[in-house]
């Protein structure tokens, strides 16, 4: 042991003497005169360790500094750039010596126990017992960490968790598993085979029938086996407001006998519901269902504060059920699905082999890799335990039993296991059931498909990787990895829910957003006049308040209703960027087509919102934008356009810093206390109102604020001539707006958006790589970036920049990788 110390001692002392001799003067040359010789900005001074072995062990401070030498920030666009001679001598000396990165024997960083998020735990349901159980409705939201819900260190599980867990389990079984043996043949009579008067074509495949109105609808059934039916009637009554005074007296006829008559209205869970037990010979048989008001619609009063009111019946069509009798029973849906034998065997041994067979199957689908014969065991056990209560029966166990199994933290956590490894020192290799997992979560956000179960059981996934993941690729399920990586890294999955007032974006456009506000406070305050001189009787005051209000409401009305961010526009704005992304990963496309692009996905809403001429109809298609266009990208889509605006208006500082944290991966620190909003800039002495690019200038001007400002607002003032709702515009509060021209802290100038877009994939090129590539390691891995990443990192970049980008290159190579394929954990 002393030996050793001496031995690690020595070697720190040539380490710091080579630090020294050939790493300190390009530090003291091109970092001192900000980070050293008395002057510490951003709290980093290299001179201020006790020794130079103990600034060595700064691991968090090397990883910056790489980090700001790679992206240019530092040092400052004004200041001399690092010679490349010297710019490489430190970049390897970072990686090499400071963070100790070994190329021959790469760290795949830590692994995280990670749970099932909701949309993988949703997925994973459907795929391996075929419901769709609706998480966003039973569990709570999923923390995110590093922009993602993927992340295992804030995927935790609380008892409140548990327990839902507990119960869905129950659920998904009761909805999926039969346990019967036998049933009556089930068929449904939709509501559209029945014709008359009076009914409307609803949602959800209704019929909707006021109870304002007289109704005579009908159906004929033909009946091939003479038997015994039960006719089942089951429709909701649903109202447009609870206090709703429309009746009608109902009857519901089968082959013209009266089964139900009665008064309906609606209360709380009011339904027309009837089941009859018929004795049917083969033919045709009618169905009869009548309605007539007990109260005329003219009569009575439909003000509400929800405006005219309506109540009707949601007639859903019958259920026939039958023949009842034995001999016509059948199996019930989706028996041979989890039991592929008509019925299990009398002998009691081969029952609990069969018992085995099945749960062994199901539990290694559940758990994503074999499960052994104990557990095999303990779960055959609990269903012939089950199967043996008072009213219990074989499908009654298998269900509890796989009740167990989608309860078990084997199934809720993505639990990995390693290959052997003969060298102690060396980090293994997931075995090919994780790389399945890992694999599968990645692309498709869901368990594995048979085709990679059997390719691991065989230990031929990690082999044929390339041709798996192609196929993966292209699949249906990879709209999944769109939808939660390009949909959490874009943030397009906050475009339907994202809070926009677009009728004051659009009076801000105008220069009447004042207007409007003392409009609203004259409203207000006409209204609560209104309300004094009614509680004081006074009429003529009422009446003469009421005047003043409507002459007020029709001068300001001009304002009112242009402008829409309606829900189908939102859709659109989401699928553009999904569908751009998708084209480009199953077309092999370059990741640079993200940023700038000559095309987009478009229909005819979002074209007209756009500007671009010549697209018709709903479906979205890839259309090649005007020369002219300023769209193209990801970047001036409508949908990051909304989502890093205000309500109100937009934030160029919200836009700039989407660009840095997710374009070009150098997010500035977070701003310090206390410091005066945006909006305390916003208004002169007298009173005036500042555009934002006025607003941002004073903001600047503050020495707390400068550092970080200088790096956001030229990027997010490029993007002003769009409006928070993503609409081009060319003034704001009434007055033109300034140049979008800017400058970039590492020293890219750029006329317009175009320009700004075209920078950004050519000067700026690695940095979009590096940041793209450290997102998808993220998103993938389950855990935040570490300095153990970089080697990879950097290998991905170079991999890129030799194939311009391929799509196909960043995917595998993230796939292939130390971080996806190894563990620093080893099996107990």
């Amino acid at each position: 042991m002393l030996g050793a110390g001496c031995l690690q001692a020595a070697a720190e002392e040539e380490q710091a003497g080579e630090f020294e001799r050939d790493i300190l003067p390009i530090l003291e040359d091109h970092c001192y005169q900000c980070h050293g010789e008395g002057e510490d900005k951003g709290k980093v001074a290299f001179d201020a360790f006790g020794s130079t072995r103990e600034l060595l062990k700064q691991t968090d401070l090397w990883v910056r500094a790489l980090k700001n030498i790679r992206s240019g920030t530092m040092p400052p666009a004004k200041k001399p750039r690092i010679p490349a001679d010297e710019f490489s001598k430190l970049e390897n000396w970072i990686k090499r010596d400071a963070l100790k990165l070994d190329p021959d024997h790469p760290d795949p960083g830590r692994v995280t126990l990670r749970r099932l998020n909701r949309v993988e735990y949703r997925n994973t349901v459907r795929d391996l017992i075929g419901i769709d159980f609706r998480t966003d409705e039973e569990f709570p939201a999923d923390d995110t960490g590093y922009g993602f819900d993927t992340i295992g260190d804030v995927l935790s599980t609380s008892p409140m968790l548990l327990e839902k867990y507990l119960q869905a389990a129950e659920t998904i079984v009761t909805r999926a598993v039969p346990t019967e043996r036998r049933v009556a043949p089930e068929r449904q009579v939709e509501a559209h085979y029945f014709n008359g008067q009076g009914a409307r074509d609803g949602s959800y495949g209704e019929l909707n029938v006021s109870l304002y109105e007289s109704a005579d609808i009908m159906a004929t059934v033909d009946i091939a086996q003479a038997g015994t039916y039960r006719v089942v009637l089951n429709s909701p009554v649903r109202r447009s407001y609870a206090f709703d005074p429309g009746r009608a007296d109902v009857e519901w006829l089968v082959d013209g006998k009266s089964e139900l008559k009665k008064e309906l209205k609606w209360v709380q869970g009011s339904k027309l519901d009837c089941a009859t037990a018929v004795k049917w010979e083969a033919g045709k048989h009618a169905l009869r269902l009548t309605i007539k008001p007990l109260v005329k619609y003219d009569e009575v009063s439909h003000s509400s504060p929800e405006g005219r009111t309506s109540v009707d019946l949601g007639f859903q069509g019958v259920t026939l059920v039958g023949p009842l009798e034995p001999e016509f029973s059948i199996p019930p849906k989706d028996y041979s699905k989890f039991f592929p034998r008509p019925e299990p065997p009398a002998d009691e041994a081969e029952r609990l082999a069969y018992a085995r067979e099945i749960l062994g199957s199901f539990a290694g689908r559940a758990f994503r890799c074999p499960v052994d014969e104990r557990t095999i065991g303990k779960l055959a056990g609990l269903a012939m335990e089950s199967a043996s209560a008072p009213g219990g029966s074989f499908e009654k166990g298998i269900a509890r039993a796989m009740t167990a199994v989608i309860a078990s933290p084997r199934f809720l956590f993505r639990i990995e296991k390693t290959l052997p490894e003969a060298d102690p020192a060396s980090h293994p290799l997931i075995d090919e059931w994780a790389l399945a997992s890992r694999l599968s979560y990645f692309l498709w956000s869901t368990m594995p498909d048979e085709t990679l179960l059997q390719l691991a059981e065989r230990g031929e996934l990690r082999k044929g990787l390339r041709g798996q993941i192609s196929r993966m690729i292209q699949d249906e399920k990879s709209a999944e990895f769109v939808k939660n990586f390009a949909g959490q890294w874009l943030q397009t999955r906050d475009v339907e829910g994202v809070s926009i007032d677009a009728r004051v974006v659009q009076a801000r456009d105008n220069g009447v957003e004042k207007q409007i506000r003392e409009n609203n406070a004259a409203k207000q305050r006409i209204n609560l006049a209104i309300d004094q001189a009614e509680a004081s009787h006074d009429e003529a005051e009422v009446e003469r308040l009421r005047q003043e209000l409507a002459e007020l409401r029709a001068k300001s009305g001009n304002n009112n209703n242009k402008a829409e961010f309606k829900g189908s526009l939102r859709s659109a704005m989401r699928r553009e960027a999904e569908m751009l992304f998708s084209h480009l990963l199953k077309t092999n496309g370059s990741v640079l087509s993200l940023v700038e692009n000559d095309s987009t996905f478009l229909n005819q809403e979002l074209a007209e919102y756009y500007g671009v001429p010549g697209v018709r109809g709903d479906e979205m298609r890839l259309v090649k934008l005007p020369p002219e266009s300023l769209r193209g990208g990801v970047l001036t889509m409508g949908t990051v356009l909304a989502v890093t605006s205000n309500p109100t208006r937009t934030s160029p500082v919200k836009r700039g810093l989407f660009i840095l944290d997710n374009i070009l991966g150098s997010p500035p620190p977070p701003p310090p206390p206390n410091i005066p909003s945006l909006e305390a800039s916003g208004k002169g002495h007298d009173g005036t109102e500042r555009s934002l690019r006025e607003a941002l200038a004073l903001h600047r001007e503050k020495p707390l604020c400068s550092s970080c400002h200088d790096r956001m607002d030229p990027l997010g003032l490029a993007f002003e001539n769009f409006n928070a709702m993503g609409r081009w515009r060319d003034r704001e509060l009434g007055a033109d707006l300034g140049p979008p021209a800017g400058k970039l802290i590492t020293g890219e100038t750029f006329a317009d958006v175009k320009e700004l877009k075209h920078v950004l994939v050519t000067f700026r090129r690695d940095d979009f790589y590096r940041c793209l590539t450290e997102k998808l390691l993220t998103y993938s891995l389950g855990r935040g970036p570490e300095a153990c990443d970089i080697l990879t990192v950097d290998a991905l970049v170079e991999k890129l920049r030799q194939s311009n980008g391929e799509f196909s290159d960043l995917i595998t190579g993230i796939v292939e990788s130390t971080p996806f394929q190894r563990s620093q954990r080893r099996n107990p």
